[in-house]
């Protein structure tokens, strides 16, 4: 059972070029198989134990701890792991080919309302008043500090928004990877999700933005020799910002400024929604979404006609009897 795991380790790292989260995930759920096979038998696993009745009863275990959408994903996770088996002849058919997963509900990508985003990314407070940089201190080298990661975190989410990047691939980001020309620039995404590459143009606002921060970026590094000189978005000791990171960044800023908590993907999702609402073709949004499918842009398409529903319904005279 332990060369069928490394074997799928290394087909996932080779062949499917899956990135590290997706590689974990996938052989964690085979694992997870493996456990309950060896409490199901009460002896070490062979291949022929995992037939049709033994999957379907893990998968059955499952109902109660785990939601539809985790569930579908570890059943995709057993189908690509026998997949490669019956591929490479080590089993003659796979027992969960005929397996249905549960049916997911239809849930719609959570965005912000324009103003709420230009808060957010602003940075300005809730209450009325001038903007202040958010954690600015009275102590000079404090305030120094915090108005440095402020610049810092206002590039980081106008690129997350204007370039509708997922939060990894704005924290693997590289210095080379930001292209400028006069008036204009674009981020090119190298190794994203299905491991593809995309370029995407940015606008003034992100272009400023990080015009500010690169500065005081160059700062933090000469102090810290041992830093990432490849990152653009550090900590101030050099390190590359991590996913972590940027969410509890996010989280600053949601409780500074009063816009409602979001995960930080949600800038992704208002970013597509946004360029719909002001008649992007699909096509486009998904090109620079890096969606493999067309059908998983169109869910931004229902998320525009609900919105458009919900103005209607609050406004309209005519909308309620």
């Amino acid at each position: 059972m332990q060369q069928a795991i490394d074997a799928f380790r290394n087909h996932l790292r080779s062949e499917k070029r899956a990135s590290e989260h997706t590689t974990r995930a996938y052989l964690h759920d085979i694992e997870e198989l493996e456990a309950f096979a060896r409490r199901s038998t009460g002896r070490p696993v062979a291949l022929l134990d995992l037939d049709v009745i033994l999957c379907r009863s893990y998968l059955a275990s499952l109902h109660g701890r785990n939601d539809a959408v985790t569930i579908g994903r570890k059943l995709s996770s057993l189908r690509a792991f026998f997949r490669l088996l019956v591929r490479r002849r080590q089993l003659p058919s796979s027992p969960v080919a005929a397996l249905r997963g549960p049916k997911r509900a239809k849930r719609l990508p959570a965005f912000l309302g324009k103003e709420e985003v230009g808060r957010l990314l602003d940075g300005r407070p809730v209450l009325g008043g001038a903007a202040i940089a958010i954690g600015a201190s009275a102590n000079g080298v404090a305030a120094a500090s915090a108005a440095s990661e402020f610049a810092r975190d206002e590039a980081l989410f106008e690129i997350i928004y204007g370039a509708g990047l997922r939060v990894s691939e704005a924290c693997n980001l590289d210095v080379d990877d930001i292209e400028s020309a006069p008036g204009a620039a674009q981020v090119k995404v190298r190794q994203g999700k299905g491991r593809k590459d995309r370029v995407i143009p940015i606008g003034r606002k992100a272009i400023a933005a990080l015009g500010a921060y690169m500065p005081l970026r160059a700062a933090w590094m000469a102090a810290t020799p041992r830093g990432d000189r490849a990152a653009i978005f550090v900590t101030r000791r050099g390190r590359r910002l991590g996913p972590r990171g940027v969410r509890r960044l996010l989280g600053r800023r949601e409780l500074a400024t009063g816009v409602a908590a979001v995960p930080p993907h949600a800038l992704r999702h208002s970013f597509a929604t946004h360029l719909l609402g002001e008649g992007a073709d699909l096509r486009s949004i998904q090109e620079m979404l890096g969606h493999a499918s067309l059908r998983t842009t169109q869910r931004y398409a229902h998320v525009n006609i609900d919105h458009l529903m919900a103005v209607y319904d609050k406004a309209h005279p005519r909308s309620r009897a």
